[in-house]
């Protein structure tokens, strides 16, 4: 059991999540230049995750967990995304997959898994792609068997717990389970190589005649969820914006420190310091111009989606929709953000500072492959749609 969890449950839980955080993020920072050139598995790292007590955060205090709320949560992971995105995906699709078992799992599901999770420290990872048909499943005697593949499954190299979605062809719908990914017939295959997040551990599992008890299910096949349960793929979006938020944060920061430190001024602009330049004071002014309404409305989204969260199985289909609303209003600008300071900050470090030493590429890159996730022009479509005729964005995985 870990040493920092029972800390965390004091009355100042608030206070003892960000010492947590802050410690966390500056051991991580410390390796993070050195595992991006490497990838793989950073196991130690995942160990350092799990010390710190921050698995147990969203987790309901009622089944062992610190509680916290997902506008806490979320500025966790942006935080830990300003110095490791990679682990910081790690971190934020273990939530995502608790958050399941939240929203799709019964009383007796949610209490076997959630205090499992504590009591265990287990990690989460995940085999839900729902674009991914090939894994299918077919009822058996007491439950399912599952055969196939699928990909992208951020997490499961390394993971104790996987949540799995399969294809059950007789209702056209998928069947969402949560199994221990050491289950017989699971092989989980490291074979990520993307040129950016390189350490999110997604490579594809196989699944070859797994069994999967009805108790271990947590959406039956042909079951129409509810609006909250829906709400699963907007904890998703906004872990997405958060991770493309907090890189356009932790470049931005290191740009500013290398602007500060070393950057030489161009001789045009007499001055003798890079930051006296006024045409570096602008471009600075605009790049944060970008971070700061994303900020705004990243935050705004966490809060938006607590308050639906809260209302429990009251939550409308039209409340959902301004959720999906909010979330994709921060998931655009996160998304812009990121992409445009990791990029532009080389126009305002100069040349020396693309030195290998530095890391300082793996911004762009980390938020390049990142941002690839799912089109951002269908949420501008539903965003625009919305504008124009009030009609809020269809529940699926990714809207």
């Amino acid at each position: 059991m870990s040493q920092v969890l029972p800390l965390l449950r004091h009355a100042d839980v608030h206070e003892r999540i960000a010492d947590a955080t802050a410690t966390l993020a500056a051991r991580l920072a410390a390796t993070a230049v050195e595992r991006d050139r490497q990838g793989g598995h950073a196991a130690a790292e995942r160990e350092l995750i799990r010390e710190s007590g921050l698995l147990a955060l969203t987790i309901p205090r009622e089944f062992g967990g610190l509680g916290a709320g997902w506008t806490v949560f979320f500025d966790v992971l942006r935080q830990l995304a300003q110095v490791d995105s990679a682990l910081a995906h790690l971190f934020g699709f273990h939530h995502l997959q608790l958050a399941g078992v939240l929203l799709y799992g019964t009383p007796v599901q949610q209490a076997t898994l959630l205090r499992r999770t504590v009591d265990e420290r287990l990690f989460w990872g995940n085999a839900l792609n729902p674009l991914d048909k090939r894994t299918l499943a077919r009822e058996v005697d007491g439950g399912f068997l599952l055969d196939g593949v699928k990909s992208f499954a951020s997490g499961s190299v390394g993971s104790d717990q996987l949540t799995v979605s399969a294809w059950h062809e007789p209702t056209q719908t998928a069947l969402i389970a949560a199994v221990p990914t050491r289950r017989e017939g699971i092989a989980v295959q490291a074979d990520w190589d993307a040129f950016g997040q390189r350490q999110t551990d997604s490579g594809n599992v196989a699944f070859h005649q797994v069994f999967i008890a009805h108790a271990e299910v947590l959406q039956a096949p042909g079951t129409a969820p509810t609006p909250r349960a829906t709400l699963r793929s907007q904890v998703a979006q906004l872990v997405m914006a958060n991770l493309y938020l907090g890189i356009g944060l932790g470049a931005f920061d290191e740009a500013r420190r290398y602007t500060r430190e070393q950057s030489r001024p161009w001789f045009a602009a007499g001055v003798a310091q890079a930051v006296d330049d006024l045409f570096v004071q602008h471009r600075y002014g605009e790049l944060w111009l970008l971070l700061r309404p994303a900020v705004a409305l990243a935050d705004a989204a966490a809060q938006r989606l607590d308050e639906a969260l809260r209302r429990g199985d009251a939550l409308t289909a039209a409340q959902r929709g301004e959720v999906a609303i909010a979330v994709a209003e921060a998931k655009v600008l996160s998304h812009r953000a990121g992409l445009e300071v990791s990029s532009q900050l080389f126009e305002l470090t100069g040349a020396r500072a693309t030195s290998g030493r530095l890391g300082l590429d793996r911004f762009w890159r980390n938020v390049r492959v990142h941002t690839l996730h799912d089109p951002i022009d269908y949420k501008l479509r539903d965003l625009g749609r919305w504008v124009l005729d009030g009609r809020v964005p269809e529940p699926t995985a990714y809207s």
